[in-house]
């Protein structure tokens, strides 16, 4: 039977319970019925096969820049060594003849390894470090696997995709955009060393190298900035059209459904078997009970209630006419106590199903219920 310790227990439990967006519609997906954005099991698979959002300009941006600063910094070091590796073969130039293939080589990359290789390095890194912004880390071989759609590709789709869509209006934009603005920036940089070009004669070998590298490094550290700077706007829109190509149909949805969750009539169908089974095996809890509520003669209801083990009482056995019958039968045979609420009996079989915890609604008159049991049960001791 159910003591205070378990009614004031159901009372504590109730009280405890008591981008930035940018407009992109133009690159709206063009296939007909695919509406639906690309569930995550689609993304996962797409990403394993190696098709990720990602903007080429960032790539080309970082891997300009950065070599380029590289250079800036290290420009003494580099202008140290190409003097001297100029100095060294232009002084044994008459030696060459004799000298063995074997040490020129090595005495050549002794110049050229440290000028080239601190450069190629940071073009490298940045490169691995434009990718890894963009995707993250992704190990896949499934983008250099060979296909035959790549050797022989549909034309008439490929030439649709590159010259009449919105992607290639978008690329052909750009490319203008780029073009345009770099070139003015040439332009610029070239008229503002021009009174030194024409007295260039007048300058040392030293001067003049240092005239134009100066300008072409100038004008390819604003190329690259121009590029960061495009990359930002590109990588929204391979983003999106990523996104887009991704998006499923209804009818996709609901198969990739199937296969992850399984069928839903299926589903249903072995939710029903289960409660036949349970309902069937039901009738064998009913001695168990701490009470059998009852409409009376409708609906009956069996509740379980155990302090240690369960947080609210539990519906262990239920049913309608002929086994609410059935139900009451055996609690009185078996001194389990029924209790007429009709309000309470209803309400319990309508919202439960055997084995469910007592709605939390329905806790304060199910608590008051078994108070009044562990009342009658008192008396009759008494």
């Amino acid at each position: 039977m159910v003591d205070k310790i378990a009614i004031e227990n159901v009372y504590d439990f109730s009280k405890d319970l008591d981008y930035n967006y940018i407009h992109l519609q133009w690159f709206a997906a063009e296939d007909e019925g695919r509406t639906e954005d690309a569930t995550e099991q689609k993304k996962k698979k797409s990403r394993e096969e190696g098709k990720v959002a990602k903007s080429s300009e960032l790539v080309a941006a970082l891997v300009v820049l950065l070599p380029i600063s590289t250079i800036g910094v290290l420009a003494s070091f580099f202008w140290g060594k190409m003097i001297s590796m100029m100095e060294f073969f232009l002084s044994n130039i008459d030696k060459f003849e004799i000298m063995e293939l074997g040490r020129i080589v090595p005495i050549f990359f002794s110049f050229y390894g440290p000028v080239v290789g601190p450069v190629a390095a940071v073009a490298f890194i940045s490169a691995v470090m434009a990718n890894l912004l963009q995707v993250g880390f992704l190990f896949t071989t499934k983008t250099i696997e060979p296909k035959f759609e790549k050797i022989a590709p549909n034309f008439g789709k490929y030439i649709t995709k590159t010259l009449f869509s919105m992607e290639a209006v978008y690329n052909l934009l750009k490319s203008i955009f780029k073009i345009g603005i770099i070139g003015f920036l040439a332009y610029l940089n070239v008229k503002s060393i021009i009174p030194n070009l024409v007295v260039l004669m007048n300058y040392s070998v030293n001067e003049s190298f240092k005239l134009i590298a100066g300008t072409a490094f100038k004008m390819m550290v604003q190329a690259a900035v121009i590029m960061l700077a495009i990359s930002i706007p590109d990588y929204m829109f391979q983003r999106r059209k990523h996104l887009d190509s991704l998006k499923m149909s209804k009818q996709e949805v609901k198969e990739e459904y199937k296969q992850m969750e399984g069928d839903p009539q299926v589903k249903g169908r072995l939710k029903q078997k289960m409660q036949e089974i349970l309902n069937s095996t039901m009738i064998q809890n009913v001695p168990k009970a701490d009470v059998v509520v009852t409409n009376p003669t409708h609906f009956a209801v069996a509740l379980e209630y155990d302090s240690d083990t369960m947080i609210a009482p539990r519906v262990s056995a239920k049913g309608q006419d002929n086994i609410a019958q059935n139900i009451k039968r055996v609690a009185k045979e078996n001194g389990v106590p029924v209790i007429e609420n009709k309000p309470l009996a209803r309400g319990l079989y309508a919202d439960t199903e055997v084995g469910d915890t007592v709605p939390e609604n329905y806790w304060s008159i199910v608590a008051t219920v078994l108070a009044e049991v562990k009342r009658i049960d008192r008396s009759i001791r008494e």
